[in-house]
């Protein structure tokens, strides 16, 4: 990489080596080389928003400013999400999982963990899914928690309006049951998630590489496209974490691109990214 690129911001080396530290320190995430482009389109937004000329006097206000530190963290988060993503494993957890856990919870409740939340298509997934599967279990306690580092996108996530082209995708029974779809010119072309979802699911922002404030345990646990940010070492402190946090005969599903193979003994891979806690 060059000293300095001729861009509309000055954009040294030094300054993606500061960016990295603070990312890394921050959320675990690890910036290769190869993210350089992205870093500088993305934190280039902030620069003009702030009407600051140099990466060099961004980076300064950075150690002193809380509040531009989170936008910051938020501009470099990746979202990339969508209803159904990954259907085999919604389709697992309707025909075994969710099964295999009525029948061995007396108590008759749930908890369920969406780590990487995003802008709430997961989370709601996970909820059509289990109000699906649980038509005739009406009585039991099921929670899901939506968590993720954005705090723009939970605020968006917790909100439940989407594009209806986002949920497009989604097949038509479901839309009709589940959605409901905005009227006026003011939320033309808007979906909104139905109160019967919001109201299993909790939205909150939360840093992986900081304290955990929730106890669980969880029986149902979602980290997907999550870990491929995080080196190994991290990998293994995160899985470790995850298995003291989930039931015994709970369920871990991660992304399509994730394994944890020599990262973590405490699972066992049951089907396609589909995990078993090994108790």
């Amino acid at each position: 990489m060059p000293s300095v690129y001729e861009r509309e911001f000055e954009f040294s080396r030094k300054d993606f080596e500061h960016i990295r530290d603070v990312v890394g320190d921050r959320t675990g995430i690890v910036l290769s080389d190869h993210k350089i482009d992205m870093v500088y389109g993305r934190l280039s937004r902030r620069l003009r928003q702030l009407g600051i000329k140099k990466f060099a006097e961004y980076l300064s206000r950075l150690s002193e400013d809380e509040q531009e530190l989170i936008e910051f963290t938020n501009a470099l988060t990746t979202n990339l999400t969508s209803f159904f993503r990954e259907p085999h494993h919604f389709e697992f957890l309707k025909q075994t999982g969710l099964p295999a856990l009525l029948r061995n919870r007396p108590n008759k409740k749930l908890r369920i963990w969406s780590a990487g939340c995003s802008t709430g298509e997961e989370p709601y997934t996970i909820a059509m899914t289990v109000k699906e599967a649980m038509l005739s279990h009406y009585n039991w306690d099921v929670k899901i928690l939506a968590t993720d580092l954005d705090s723009n996108v939970v605020s968006r996530a917790s909100a439940g309006i989407y594009t209806e082209e986002k949920v497009n995708g989604v097949d038509k029974a479901r839309i009709k049951k589940w959605f409901r779809k905005g009227r006026g010119s003011d939320h033309a072309g808007q979906m909104k998630v139905s109160s019967d979802l919001q109201e299993l699911i909790t939205f909150k922002q939360l840093n992986l590489m900081h304290e955990w404030p929730m106890k669980g345990p969880f029986d149902i646990i979602f980290c997907r496209n999550v870990v491929i940010y995080f080196n190994k070492d991290t990998q293994r402190e995160l899985f470790d974490r995850y298995a003291n946090y989930l039931a015994n005969d709970g369920y871990l599903f991660v992304g399509h691109s994730e394994s944890l193979a020599k990262v973590s003994d405490r699972f066992k891979l049951i089907g396609k990214t589909i995990y078993h806690k090994v108790a």
